[in-house]
């Protein structure tokens, strides 16, 4: 937890980012040594991936996929156009929206700063957020999906509430919820309803306590000590410069909701994505307590598989095999990240293009381990 101990204590000083970054300088302190994995594993696994694809995507895939064994890459695939109309190609390093994929990294970073002693799972969202006006909601009821909190997409559509002229920001968010009053969903804590708003509000979480906004956080305290170059938090103002999210070929515009981040709004690669979840093995990363809480589901009011984390989705056989991942759509973006963390498998597929087949991705799994892989309703879930 070095790189942390020495930002906090800096937290006094002018630039408490430079000063973060400064720790970081020397080495990665959450590189993972893995096993090698040998030739003929990689040739064996490989034919089967990529005949995965094949059947999959073929030539139609317009985005980027990804399967690794210990962090060793065993097959990759880039197609397509990041802008259909400049003629850009997608390669191993152009950013893609990765839509609700993000929400792993926000989590990420929130659970760091709760390693870090900086906040805790069961405080009061309200001692963070001034004024917040829902009473006993917990960091951790965010993060799992259990707040009740209403969703802000669908409140900006009331009648008077927002003007779809302008960008909504996340204080718009917060603001709005104090203006209004917008009932809760439920209590907190008595059951799951996956809600974009929990995530926004962490967004402002992360921003109070480190002093810095979201996009400078994730850049000074994950994306750079991770060395993942090619990620960042999406702005406005670079709306013609990033990739581009198409249906068919009709390029989808931006629009009211898209300069809310936390939920959503980091662009990456599969390359970086594989750096990050390489860094969850790391024991610099997270404690071993938290990892145990993170990876552990909250919500079983309702007979199922099916079951939420700490910012991850899971599948709970009752083979006892897990199998944890997380499915994002915002536009014509779609992504998907499955971690096989018994076997240490990374499969990430993400697509500018709307396309459904970015899902099938976790249907991967019974290639690395015994994992009881069927289709249900769940293949479309964010």
């Amino acid at each position: 937890m070095l790189g942390f101990s020495l930002f906090f204590c800096s937290c006094r000083e002018k630039d408490p980012a430079a000063n973060l970054a400064d720790s970081y300088r020397k080495d990665n302190p959450f590189d993972t040594q893995m096993p090698k994995i040998s030739a003929a594993y990689k040739e064996a696994k490989r034919q089967k991936v990529e005949a995965f694809f094949n059947k999959t995507w073929g030539n139609r895939m317009n985005g980027s996929f990804l399967v690794a064994k210990n962090g060793q890459i065993i097959y990759e695939n880039y197609q397509g156009y990041s802008s259909i109309e400049k003629k850009l190609d997608i390669t191993a390093t152009t950013p893609i929206h990765i839509a609700s994929m993000t929400k792993v990294l926000t989590a990420a970073l929130v659970l760091r700063l709760i390693d870090a002693g900086k906040l805790d799972l069961g405080q009061d969202v309200s001692t963070i957020l001034t004024p917040f006006p829902y009473p006993d909601i917990t960091i951790q009821d965010l993060l799992d999906h259990r707040s009740g909190l209403p969703n802000y997409a669908y409140f900006c559509d009331e009648k008077g509430v927002w003007d779809h002229s302008k960008t909504l920001t996340n204080q718009d968010v917060l603001n709005l919820m104090n203006e209004h009053h917008f009932p809760q969903q439920f209590p907190s804590g008595r059951r799951f309803a996956y809600c974009n708003t929990n995530y926004a509000m962490l967004a402002l979480v992360i921003e109070k306590i480190t002093g810095m906004t979201y996009p400078e956080a994730m850049k000074k305290m994950l994306f750079e000590p991770l060395k993942m170059s090619n990620t960042f938090v999406f702005d406005m103002k670079d709306k013609d410069n990033v990739s581009q999210t198409y249906k068919g070929n009709m390029r989808l515009r931006f629009d009211h909701l898209d300069g809310t981040y936390g939920d959503k709004n980091v662009y990456s690669t599969p390359r970086d994505l594989l750096k990050f979840d390489m860094a969850t093995y790391s024991p610099n990363f997270l404690s071993a307590g938290l990892v145990e809480k993170v990876y552990k589901g909250y919500s079983y009011e309702h007979k199922g598989t099916r079951n939420y984390g700490l910012g991850i989705r899971m599948y709970e056989w009752p083979t006892g095999q897990k199998m944890y991942y997380h499915n994002g759509w915002w536009h014509g973006n779609t992504s998907s990240y499955i971690k096989l963390k018994k076997d240490t498998v990374t499969i990430i597929a993400i697509s500018n293009k709307y396309s459904k087949s970015t899902y099938q991705a976790w249907k991967l799994a019974p290639a690395f381990g015994d994992y009881p892989v069927k289709v249900d309703k769940a293949d479309g879930e964010e």
